[in-house]
């Protein structure tokens, strides 16, 4: 066949035009942002969303962006999809991008009930067993429900040994203590922790997440405890009824109240030590408030050893308006909490910085 110079640069443009479309697609899966500079040192923060109701997606990737651009981490982080590429946190079985957790140093999470496939455990499993430290947000307790047949069975949220929120983080799902979507929370310093190098710069902790049971084993240093309020307000008065917890105990709500934030170290099948930051707030509304974002931000320096700041810059990369949690889709207009579901259409794309 005669050459053709023509055909030939075609060919060449449209081979070009391959390459990066497969890239486009390959890197439009999750989030990655480079480090802007900063004491964390370009270590590998690894972002894990995926829950019906609390909306990590938005939450999480705020987050990453004030690591990587404000303190000098670098940050990925992954998703629940659907087929057609977009966000869609009902997919329990999808996280995208799972090879990310291979080189992670620290990984922030807040999923729930998630049943990926042996594969993509593995990952995160690995990840576990290097001894990579895990700040657990909010349903991250509960983060699997995993299949029978899963190798991975053990973590799931209800198994006897409590999964791998009972066996890593302290604890497993086991109830509403405050009225969900009727009384939020307001953080108080555990005395003996007062000094704690994760509550520097840590005031006026408030979310509009209700408290969740909590009993933390005794190897666990807690940091924080939630007082149940009367209302969604922070001004709010604490709450004053008894209830049962799961013993079957009658106790007053707030006496003593329940611990929302703890330390732990725990020692895995690997001999590793895995150094743990748990704490049930972390819905994307509680998250514009500036303690509990520095609280976060503060425990992924702890949990790589770096010095904490006395006061860690959280302002927001770009402006952030999270919807209100819920798993209902539409909105109600005579529910001035709006309970709703999560943004459609939305690409990981779309979160990305200046966006």
């Amino acid at each position: 066949m005669p050459y053709d110079g023509h055909s030939m640069k075609s060919i060449l443009a449209l081979a070009l035009a391959t390459v990066i479309s497969v890239s486009s697609s390959l890197g439009a899966d999750h989030l990655s942002f480079e480090p802007k500079g900063g004491p964390g040192g370009g270590k590998h923060v690894v972002f894990l969303t995926g829950d019906e109701e609390y909306r990590s997606e938005e939450g999480l990737p705020m987050l990453a962006k004030i690591l990587s651009q404000r303190h000098g981490f670098k940050c990925s982080v992954l998703f629940s999809l659907a087929q057609d590429g977009t966000i869609n946190p009902n997919n329990g079985a999808s996280l995208s991008h799972p090879a990310a957790l291979d080189s992670a140093d620290a990984i922030v999470m807040l999923i729930r009930f998630r049943h990926w496939d042996d594969a993509t455990m593995k990952h995160f499993h690995d990840a576990i067993l290097r001894g990579v430290p895990v700040i657990g947000l909010r349903t991250a307790t509960h983060a699997f429900n995993m299949p029978k047949d899963s190798t991975y069975g053990a973590w799931t949220w209800n198994n006897a040994e409590g999964g791998l929120g009972r066996i890593f983080l302290g604890e497993t799902w086991v109830s509403h203590w405050g009225k969900h979507r009727v009384e939020a929370t307001r953080g108080v310093v555990e005395p003996s922790a007062k000094d704690n190098a994760i509550l520097r710069g840590v005031t006026d902790v408030f979310g509009t997440t209700d408290v969740y049971e909590a009993a933390p084993p005794a190897d666990s240093s807690i940091l924080l405890r939630g007082t149940s309020l009367k209302g969604m307000n922070a001004t709010d008065e604490p709450a004053d009824y008894s209830k049962k917890n799961k013993a079957g105990v009658e106790q007053p709500i707030n006496s003593p109240a329940m611990p929302i934030a703890w330390t732990r170290e725990v020692k895995n099948d690997a001999g590793k030590t895995n150094k743990i930051f748990c704490t049930t707030m972390g819905a994307a509304t509680d998250l514009t408030n500036e303690g509990l974002r520095r609280l976060v931000v503060n425990s992924v320096f702890w949990s790589l050893g770096l010095e904490v700041p006395e006061k860690a810059d959280v302002t927001y990369v770009d402006p952030f308006n999270p919807l209100m949690y819920g798993t209902k889709d539409g909105t109600d207009e005579s529910d001035p909490h709006r309970f709703r579901g999560f943004k459609k259409g939305v690409k990981p794309d779309d979160l990305a910085i200046g966006k």
